[in-house]
């Protein structure tokens, strides 16, 4: 790899033994995947945050780590609200344990701001290059800003915050940002809304698994397009799609679609997703919710009660800035929990079956929560906790 002067000083260990290993780590990987060279990032996204999934090994990993993040950086969401995990029902010796590994990110110079939607609290522009780790977060700022990151582990995301560079290939690269297959969608989804789209990606990832799909056949608008990616970066390992005269780079095209497999999908392969089972708690906000989201619930929520636990999750940022809505989705039982989520937490383990208005969800609750999920509308949510 070509290295700058600044990264071989680095690596004899000029700016302390803690940036020579990340370095090292980076070059690695970067030679691995024939990275030619390391690229400058104008922000980093860390996983590995809940004490839940990274464990005493993981947070033992981190305190032995001295040096600070060089550019913005957040946290990926924690195993529970940093004020509020009493209110939540967080064990009070995993409280401990978190707080341990919260601390140590902060040490680092990472942003307490725990979130899988980074993109609310900080603008990112087309073809920033990024060294982000959450899948739903990647493909997001991949496919609907048009920035450039591959989906980084925690320790490489970690690394690249701390040197503000990480290994040019991958999506970084123009070359590897074309589609690989069409997805063509039969269906009227002009009334679609974002658990539609969750559906559709929750089956579309399946069928394209780590290919970089090009959707005709649909329109949809910012959330939805989030919980397509999500959904998508769930089911298969999608980290960049392209939806024809809507994201930004296949409205810049043409793309080459010649010679691409197409795969056609009907409304009733996404219907049969939304089965009715009865459940004893309600999540939403798998990717976090956006305020557009959170005003949806306010709405539907107000002069209600709810009858079962509702957890509506968001990041610090987005509550800060619409108090109001929040606490008027408060009034009715429902509670609004930040820097957490429903797969991450272990208070989410109690419950037997869970509904989500995510396909993210709708796939990763059976296998973090041990618990059954079901697929529905904000609306479905709402009418189903309040029943």
């Amino acid at each position: 790899m070509l290295l700058d002067k600044d990264d071989e000083r680095i690596l004899a260990g000029e700016q302390g033994e803690t940036k020579q290993k990340v370095l090292e780590l980076l070059v690695a990987l970067g030679k691995v995947f024939g990275a030619e060279r390391l690229v400058p990032i104008a922000s980093a996204q860390v996983s590995g945050a809940s004490y839940k999934t990274i464990g005493e090994y993981g947070l033992q990993w981190l305190n032995s780590l001295d040096a600070k993040a060089v550019v913005p950086a957040v946290l990926n969401p924690i195993g529970m609200p940093r004020d509020r995990w009493q209110e939540m029902g967080v064990d009070p010796d995993f409280a401990v344990k978190q707080q341990a590994v919260v601390a140590a990110y902060e040490r680092l110079g990472i942003s307490l701001e725990c979130t899988c939607t980074p993109y609310y609290l900080r603008e990112t522009k087309f073809g920033d290059h990024l060294a982000w780790s959450e899948s739903s977060a990647v493909c997001y700022a991949n496919s609907v800003i048009g920035a450039r990151t591959n989906r980084e582990g925690g320790p490489g995301a970690l690394a690249a915050a701390l040197v503000g560079k990480t290994p040019c290939y991958g999506f970084h690269l123009d070359a590897n940002r074309r589609p690989q297959v069409v997805v063509r969608v039969q269906a009227d989804t002009r009334d679609w809304t974002i658990a539609d789209y969750g559906a559709l990606g929750y089956h579309a990832g399946k069928l394209v698994g780590n290919r970089i799909p090009f959707f005709t056949g649909i329109d949809p608008g910012k959330d939805q397009l989030k919980g397509l990616g999500a959904a998508m970066a769930a089911t298969g390992a999608v980290a960049l799609y392209h939806v024809e005269g809507v994201t930004p780079e296949a409205r810049a095209g043409p793309f080459d679609l010649a010679g691409l497999e197409t795969i056609a999908v009907e409304s009733d392969e996404i219907k049969k997703l939304f089965r009715e089972i009865p459940v004893d708690a309600v999540a939403v906000g798998c990717p976090h919710c956006s305020p557009a989201e959170l005003d949806e619930i306010a709405l539907l929520l107000k002069g209600k009660v709810v009858t079962k636990p509702f957890y509506v999750f968001a990041s610090q940022g987005v509550i800060e800035k619409n108090q109001r809505t929040v606490d008027t989705i408060e009034k009715s039982g429902a509670r609004v929990f930040a820097d957490t989520c429903m797969v991450v937490s272990p208070v989410m383990e109690q419950y037997e079956a869970i509904m989500v208005n995510s396909g993210k969800a709708l796939a990763y609750v059976p296998d973090m929560c041990a618990a059954v999920a079901r697929i529905g509308t904000i609306g479905d949510c709402v009418r189903v906790g309040t029943e």
